[in-house]
């Protein structure tokens, strides 16, 4: 599965499928309640928030479904090997064990369970804004994925920009 994943404006993300072209999800920033975004269907169902746990350098997010938190996701290292860890369960109780690695902040490769099962990349458009691409093997694929790029975004985003 191939993903887009488009900032548009200061709080609203749009996934599409790369080949269809047609909106699958939308993630918003919450009004209230600090970073926290919204995971939305095309129908504006809400299936999943993530939420920065922390202000710290290394950020901390939590993933959360029905207003439980099912994964988290560390910062483990912002400039040598840059790795963001998840960890968790999802909705079905199966263990949940993701890292989001890179060398140099761009180009991610998604490892579950030490293995390769695709990639994070990030491309800046013509506006100089941020958009992520997402390629996952179907078979791991997940509605809560998209939200791994929101964490590389508030976790990558200033870097990359200035790029």
């Amino acid at each position: 599965m191939e993903l887009m994943i488009t900032v548009k404006g200061t709080n609203k993300f749009t996934v599409t499928d790369k080949k269809q072209q047609r909106l699958l999800y939308t993630i918003k920033k919450k009004a209230f309640g600090g970073s926290r975004y919204l995971l939305l269907d095309a129908s504006n169902y809400q299936l999943y928030t993530i939420v920065q746990m922390n202000e710290d350098r290394k950020p901390m997010f939590a993933i959360t479904h029905n207003d439980a938190e099912i994964m988290k996701l560390e910062c483990k290292s912002l400039f040598l090997d840059p790795t963001i860890t998840v960890e968790g369960k999802d909705t079905a109780g199966s263990v949940i064990s993701y890292a989001i690695t890179s060398k140099e902040h761009r180009d991610f490769q998604l490892l579950k369970d030490g293995l390769n099962v695709g990639k994070l990349v990030v491309h800046t458009n013509t506006a100089g804004d941020l958009q992520y691409e997402i390629g996952i093997e179907d078979k791991v694929f997940d509605d809560y994925i998209p939200l791994f790029a929101i964490a590389v975004d508030l976790t990558f985003g200033d870097m990359n920009k200035s790029k």
